[in-house]
């Protein structure tokens, strides 16, 4: 079989990764000189492979999200460890509900006795501007709250509060007063994701985490240069996670 060029390229990484050598793309760059590059790490412990019941669930929401199964898991495991935390869970940027109702479900599963507030325009993105080197505004609008409203129910959800709107403009004082646990930021756009935090950092108990989808990815680089500047603050640890996310730790007031 004549070789194509593909074919010769994974013949040649396998041969030189015999010799214990690896090859790496040279960084280029995005918008904002944001350095990129496509990763893949050779890390092979899959533990989200020995939990039945979460992939029993990602296999029921997988088509209502697109955050691949790695982060879906993360989300999963974060929800446990903040179990003991006081507060509400929060979802900002819910398309049709795949992470919301997982989150969700993982809530329940673990008894955690709050609510979790889904919180979406339910008409694209928004508040994109000129730190935003892809979104326009009004990607992702091909949702509904009844759309969502129809995941939870199929997985037996009922802890959950959806509200379309704005958020926090519109929709940030539909939420009661009180100290967060866990907030999903998933919104694409510098301005969102920074007015966003803005809201729920003061709100967020110590030991509460935020989780920024977008961190990793070339086409959101303003959330990426956003949670850069989290970075070196005290009563924070910002984690970068290989598989995208950014991960904020609260550790003290």
């Amino acid at each position: 079989m004549v070789k194509t060029s593909a074919n010769w390229r994974q013949f040649a990484k396998g041969l030189i990764r015999s010799f214990g050598l690896e090859v790496r793309r040279i960084p280029r760059f995005s918008a904002g000189h944001t350095p990129v590059e496509d990763i893949h790490p050779y890390a092979d412990y899959a533990p989200w492979l020995g939990d039945d019941e979460f992939l029993m669930v990602h296999e029921k929401i997988r088509n209502h999200t697109l955050v691949d199964r790695y982060r879906c898991w993360e989300l999963w495991t974060l929800a446990a460890e903040v179990r003991s935390v006081a507060g509400i869970l929060l979802e900002v940027g819910v398309w049709r509900g795949g992470t919301g109702v997982l989150l969700a479900y993982r809530a329940l599963q673990l008894g955690i006795d709050s609510p979790i507030f889904l919180c979406d325009t339910f008409r694209g993105v928004v508040k994109a501007s000129e730190s935003d080197n892809f979104y326009k505004g009004g990607e992702h609008a091909d949702a509904s709250p009844e759309i969502v409203a129809q995941l939870a129910k199929k997985l037996g959800v009922t802890r959950i509060e959806i509200l379309p709107g704005i958020f926090p403009d519109e929709t940030g004082s539909l939420i009661p007063p009180g100290p967060i646990r866990f907030c999903h930021i998933d919104v694409d756009t510098h301005d969102s994701a920074a007015e966003c935090f803005a809201w729920v950092w003061p709100r967020l108990s110590p030991g509460g985490i935020v989780v920024f989808d977008d961190y990793g990815f070339s086409l959101c680089a303003g959330v990426t240069r956003f949670v850069e500047s989290l970075r070196g603050q005290p009563g924070r640890v910002v984690v970068h996670n290989l598989n995208g996310h950014a991960v904020v730790i609260k550790t003290g007031m």
